[in-house]
């Protein structure tokens, strides 16, 4: 069985992604940052030959942009909240377990996806906590089934992570590295120093 990572990603047009970065850098600087990240991001795990790699973007129209990184399937979100959008990709892709990463996170490492993917192998549910009290991380064997774990959770909030806990129930849960994403200015300037917090 193959497994699968999914970086999450939106249109990187100036407006469209890092709107509370943006307020503090600006739109062109923020959407840089973006896409800088993601390019560096697929680079790095996207030609790791232990997990098949798909760029799952937003919105689905924008799945034939060239601004893509090249070598790398492209699919839809789907519609929703981010919630329903990482529900409607789980759901989609072909049998394996699956890890779900976010594109603003410059920490993450081929090492931290691999080590997800050994945590699948004892746990139903694998999660990577951010320092904001949210995850840049979420993984699932998808065996005997995909459980819905991603409604009623207050998304870019310091709740999120607790919120799919309850969601998880009986299942059993694993956990990868904290690491940060970039959503303020604060970590912008870790970001510019080489910080990987």
């Amino acid at each position: 069985m193959n497994r699968w990572l999914v970086v999450m990603a939106k249109q990187p047009r100036a407006g469209r992604v890092k709107s509370r970065l943006a307020r503090d850098v600006g739109a062109v600087e923020a959407t840089r940052f973006y896409r800088v990240t993601l390019q560096r991001l697929i680079r790095r795990l996207g030609r790791d030959r232990r997990w098949t790699t798909v760029l799952a973007v937003s919105p689905d129209s924008a799945a034939g942009d060239p601004v893509w990184p090249r070598g790398v399937p492209v699919i839809g979100q789907g519609e929703g909240d981010i919630g329903d959008r990482m529900q409607a990709v789980m759901d989609r892709l072909p049998p394996g377990p699956a890890t779900i990463v976010g594109s603003d996170i410059p920490g993450i490492e081929p090492g931290h996806v691999a080590d997800a993917f050994h945590k699948l192998g004892r746990h139903d549910v694998v999660f990577g906590p951010a320092t904001d009290g949210g995850y840049w991380l979420a993984g699932l064997r998808r065996r005997p089934r995909v459980p819905r774990l991603f409604d009623a959770v207050r998304w870019s909030t310091k709740h999120a992570l607790k919120d799919t806990l309850r969601n998880c129930g009986a299942l059993s849960v694993g956990f990868a590295a904290t690491l940060s994403d970039v959503d303020d200015v604060g970590d912008w300037r870790r970001w510019r120093r080489g910080d990987p917090r």
